[in-house]
């Protein structure tokens, strides 16, 4: 297995205790719809939210804090996928969320976790779409004209 995907692995693994030590239970792990994956599905301390935690790991934070490489694909994403999920529950009476674990370190170093509760929600996703889609276009355009 590649080096990133064992620290990967490695904070989850960090993620889900952490959110048991607070008392939450870890519903799924790796839940997937449609090749797209939610890292942990929670239910909080309170039994009252459902919440979708998008874990990320980095060794350290020279090119920024891990939360920000979730970009608005990413996002977007995740929304879709925890609507899919939320679809199936839809007899549970919780309310829903969207969170980001970020970890800096590594298993053989000391590490800092941040929780970002409501990290993201549907309009917060679509915030930089036009960005990416012009400048795809504008690739896509020169490449043919070469």
């Amino acid at each position: 297995m590649a080096q990133h995907n064992d620290l990967g692995h490695w904070g989850e693994e960090i993620a889900a205790q952490y959110m048991t030590d607070k008392g939450w239970y870890i519903r799924h792990r790796n839940w997937m719809y449609h090749g797209v994956d939610i890292d942990l599905v929670c239910i909080d301390e309170f039994d009252t939210t459902i919440v979708f935690v998008e874990v990320k790991t980095r060794t350290d934070d020279r090119y920024g804090r891990p939360s920000e490489a979730v970009d608005a694909q990413k996002r977007d994403n995740i929304l879709k996928a925890g609507s899919a999920y939320l679809s199936t529950c839809l007899k549970e009476n919780r309310h829903f969320r969207y969170d980001i674990i970020s970890i800096v370190g590594t298993p053989t170093t000391s590490y800092t976790i941040e929780h970002i509760e409501n990290a993201f929600d549907k309009l917060d996703a679509f915030e930089d779409y036009p960005i990416l889609r012009a400048l795809k276009r504008r690739k896509d355009s020169l490449g043919r004209l070469k």
